[in-house]
Parts: structure tokens; sequence; C-alpha cells
């Protein structure tokens, strides 16, 4: 047995070399394998080391931009600001143009206080004047005028006071620099100074505005007296401010006697505020009546 064990594992000199000729092979194929897996990971290192560099460059070029964003988004605000402010500025503009145009249209005489205070001379006519309707007035067949645009507030204001069953006819509208010098001087030669007190001398009665009217009724007919016991009186106190009619001489006022037959338009605004405060248009300041200007035909 022993002999055979020996003959079994020993090596001839040829299988001796053949076995260190194979195991240096594989040390070598090892020793060059790893050399290859060296040469391979300092390449991916140095790949690594690259992408690194590219990241880092990526992400400072995306600073960069973030802030260049960024300046550009304030920018960009600050320009859709500054657009917005300069269309306000050109509405502003445009709705000044606008009043001043509007404001050069309407006739500044409309709310002047006349009455012994302004004067209108005797060239003074209202830029439109209209008949009124021959249905309103006392006197069907004796026209009488009224502003053209004083008009239309007038006939809803008639057609509101029928529709309440008042009577309501008008007596006087529109009178001229002559017409009204002409009935001052009959006034005067009858009544003398004391004319003074309930009839204005031309060109300072607001009837030449063609704004200003005198109501009656059947009952108080052309003389007046007893039209403030009417109810057509009280329905005017009422109601006349939502057509824009005031009253312009009440009791105890500075320039005339007592006239609740007559009543000039000043604009609804206007005679809303004056209605609501419980104020008169001669006991107002000018520059504050002044103001509704604008509003007068609204």
């Amino acid at each position: 047995m022993e002999h055979f064990s020996e003959r079994k594992f020993s090596l001839s000199p040829l299988q001796l070399i053949l076995a260190i000729l194979v195991i240096g092979a594989v040390f070598s194929y090892g020793f060059y394998r790893h050399y290859l897996l060296k040469e391979d990971l300092i390449r991916l290192e140095a790949t690594s080391k690259n992408l690194e560099g590219v990241i880092d460059s990526l992400q400072a070029h995306l600073a960069s931009t973030t802030v260049l964003n960024r300046d550009l988004n304030d920018f960009l605000t600050i320009l859709k600001a500054r657009n917005t402010d300069f269309q306000n500025e050109i509405q502003q503009v445009s709705q000044k143009i606008s009043t001043l145009e509007k404001l050069n249209s309407i006739d500044p005489e409309l709310l002047q206080k006349y009455s012994k205070v302004y004067f209108l001379n005797e060239n003074y006519l209202p830029s439109e004047l209209s008949l009124i309707e021959p249905e309103f007035l006392f006197k069907p067949a004796k026209p009488i005028q009224i502003h053209s645009k004083v008009k239309p507030y007038l006939e809803v204001l008639e057609r509101a006071a029928r529709a309440d069953n008042i009577d309501l006819s008008i007596l006087s509208g529109y009178r001229s620099f002559g017409t009204q010098a002409s009935l001052k001087s009959q006034y005067t030669v009858v009544y003398g100074p004391a004319s003074n007190r309930f009839s204005a001398d031309q060109g300072y009665s607001e009837h030449q505005l063609g704004t200003a009217l005198d109501f009656t009724t059947k009952k108080t007919g052309e003389v007046l007296l007893g039209f403030d016991k009417t109810p057509s009186y009280k329905w005017l106190t009422d109601n006349a401010y939502r057509f824009g009619f005031i009253l312009s001489y009440p009791k105890a006022n500075s320039y005339y006697i007592f006239e609740p037959w007559h009543w000039r338009f000043v604009g609804v605004s206007l005679a809303a505020y004056l209605h609501g405060e419980s104020k008169y248009f001669y006991n107002i300041l000018q520059r504050d009546i002044d103001s509704y200007l604008i509003k007068i035909f609204d």
C-alpha cells in the first residue's frame, strides 16, 4: 500500500515544470487582472472626479441662473408696477379731460345765485329751449318754454304728480331779459318800491336761465295766493327734489317774499342734498354749489 501511494503522488520533473508553469500563469493572470482592475479603478475615479467637477459647475450655473431669474422676476415685477401706475395716470388724465369736456359743455350760469347776487345781461340766452307740452300748462294755448335738458325732468315730475292725483299746472317758465324788464316795470307802476319784494329786476331773475318755473292749480289760478295751503305745494315739498327741483324762496329768506310756487331745477344730486340736509340753495356757499354743476343733468 505504501509503495502504491508513493507512486501515485510522485511527479516527474516534466510534470513538476508544467505544474510550476501553470501556477505561474495563474499568478501572472491574477496579477494582470489585478493590474487591469486597478487601472479601471483609477479610470473610474478620474471619471468620477470629472463628473463631480461637471456637477459642481452645473450647480454653480444653476445657482447663478436662479439668481438671474430672481433678478429678472424682480425687474419684471417693477416694470409691471410701473406700467400699472402709468395706466392709472393715463386713466386719471383721461377722466380729467372727460370732466373738463363735460364741464365745458354745461352752462356755468345754471347754478349761479341770482336774485340780487349775480347778473345776467340782456344777451344771455339758454343754450337750448323747448316748448312745454300743452297738457302741463295752466293755459294750454299760451306757449311756455323751458331749458331743453330740464324738460324731461319736468315731464316726469308732472306725470308723477298726476299719478298721485295732484293738480299741478305750469303758469310761467323761461322769460327773456326784455320780458322781465317789462314785467318789473308793470309791477313798479302798480306797487311802487314794494315790487322789489316779489319781482326781480331784469338780469337777476332765475326765469332767464330757463330752469325756473311757477306752478299753480286750478283753484289758485294766476293770482297764486294760497298755493302754500294746497296739496300740490305739500307734494312738491315732499317730492320735487327727486326730479331735481328746489324751492328758491322759502319763508324768511333774505331776497323776496315767500314764493311757494317758484321752483328751480338744480339737478337731482344737489336737490337731494339740500332736501336731506334741510338747507336752501341761497344759504350755502357758491363754491359748494359749483361742485354739483358737472352732475346737474345726470
